[in-house]
């Protein structure tokens, strides 16, 4: 992008989100955003009450996924009360400072969900491919140092890029046209050339998105490959069941990422861009915890448990 001169810098910005002059539309998208946003929350709560409370999904599977439920909550809640309350008061204001939090925060959530996946798959593939090397392969001591390296791994990625991000300066017109402040409308509205860092951010999404759509692929080479051998057509059923739910939220998230952040920046269309943005950043995790709930077993013998208990 040009160096725009003799422009005036803005610290607050106006994020456009989902405008509309029909103030019943804009109050029934509220309504529909607010009731996935509160079933994602507390469907993920549910998911790590159940992984603390129940001792039968005290294993390294889940406690991966209800580590993945904390950063989804994260990420979610980034994103979320912000374009809830534009739509509520409309109140679009945003401050810089708030909006290179909301950046980071999404990115380093987002990266974090990336690197847990990579850690899920990976402890699917000693599950199937070295089953009788799994209980010391994934040692606790091993699965906590997994866990501390996808926290510490995704919350550093994002670092880099944010601090890059808020060392800009941003002219006006202040409108961010998106609902959150995402890395592209915000470089619509830079007053310096940004071409070197953009390079650097290309290279830091192509290493986390891709680099951990990679390893996780690998993973399920792998894992492919010792199932197609198991002889009874049961058996491999059961095997790919115990996946079945990673691989499904692997897809969904993974295939619009890429979409949103592998591309060159001339493809790039904003109002498109919101619509397939709502799909990882809201509908996506709504989808996990149904998909990781309905088709996991423990953990609808856990809920089980915990509704019996309520009803008694």
């Amino acid at each position: 992008m040009g160096y725009k001169e003799n422009r005036t810098v803005a610290t607050i910005f106006i994020i456009v989100g989902f405008e509309s002059t029909v103030r019943e539309t804009e109050l029934f998208i509220f309504c529909l955003f607010l009731v996935m946003y509160v079933f994602t929350i507390g469907a993920h709560f549910l998911i790590i009450g159940l992984v603390a409370i129940d001792k039968h999904l005290h294993k390294p599977m889940y406690v991966f996924l209800a580590n993945f439920s904390v950063a989804e909550i994260a990420y979610v809640t980034s994103t979320a009360p912000k374009m809830l309350d534009g739509l509520l008061t409309r109140n679009k204001e945003i401050s810089h400072s708030a909006c290179m939090v909301q950046f980071y925060c999404f990115f380093a959530f987002g990266a974090t969900e990336n690197c847990f996946l990579v850690v899920m798959g990976y402890d699917r593939y000693v599950a199937i491919c070295r089953p009788l090397h799994y209980a010391t392969m994934m040692a606790k001591r091993t699965s906590l140092g997994l866990t501390i390296a996808a926290w510490t791994s995704g919350l550093m990625a994002a670092a880099s890029p944010a601090l890059w991000i808020a060392s800009l300066k941003f002219c006006y017109p202040n409108q961010i046209d998106h609902f959150f402040c995402d890395y592209a409308p915000l470089l619509k509205l830079s007053c310096e050339d940004t071409s070197k860092g953009e390079l650097a951010f290309t290279a830091a999404s192509w290493t986390i998105i891709l680099g951990s759509f990679f390893l996780t692929l690998v993973s399920y080479v792998y894992i492919i490959h010792s199932v197609l051998k198991i002889p009874s057509v049961e058996g491999q059923k059961k095997a790919f069941s115990t996946c079945a739910s990673h691989l499904t939220v692997v897809s969904i998230f993974h295939g619009t990422i890429i979409f949103m952040y592998i591309r060159p920046s001339s493809t790039i269309r904003f109002t498109f861009d919101k619509v397939v943005s709502i799909f990882y950043s809201v509908v996506t995790p709504l989808m996990n915890p149904i998909i990781y709930c309905l088709r996991n077993k423990d953990v609808n013998k856990a809920l089980d448990k915990v509704l019996q208990k309520c009803g008694a």
